[in-house]
């Protein structure tokens, strides 16, 4: 077998086996992720771009899935309503811990806005806010998430 363990595993043990140690904590991430959006996160893609004015969360399937797009748009919709809400409980549970820059947008959520759009495999959803320690705040949240996603920006 030697290093192609590829060729013999599924595609979701693969990521768990051929990558390094601390994968286990990513796996779990990624299963927590598919138990909170409804989409296998192996075949999907998230973006966090920070923006001058706060930034955007993109979540699409990475293959034609019309039920995987359909989950994905419900659950941004959900996201853009409990954000705006200052309710951060999904990113929370998905990461097992605190989210760097949701305290400080939970309180100042009434300089926030949180716009949902469709995209053609899922949607995403726009931050913005003309408070600069509240922009600074979403920054660091979605710097916490693509880094804990392992989501760069190249698309």
């Amino acid at each position: 077998m030697g290093s192609s363990c590829a060729l013999v595993l599924p595609v979701v043990l693969v990521l768990a086996a051929c990558h390094k140690p601390d994968d286990t904590a990513f796996a779990a991430l990624q299963s927590r992720g598919q138990t909170a959006m409804g989409v296998d996160q192996y075949t999907s893609s998230h973006r966090f771009e920070p923006l001058a004015d706060g930034g955007r969360i993109e979540l699409q399937r990475d293959v034609d899935d019309s039920l995987g797009v359909s989950q994905i748009r419900r659950h941004l919709r959900g996201i853009a309503q409990a954000f705006g809400a200052g309710q951060f409980d999904t990113p929370m549970f998905v990461h097992a811990q605190s989210v760097p820059g949701t305290t400080v947008m939970a309180q100042r959520r009434d300089g926030i806005t949180y716009t949902y759009r469709d995209l053609p495999r899922g949607g995403e959803v726009r931050i913005s806010s003309r408070d600069s320690v509240a922009v600074a705040a979403i920054h660091e949240f979605l710097a916490f998430q693509r880094m804990d996603h392992r989501a760069g920006m190249a698309h």
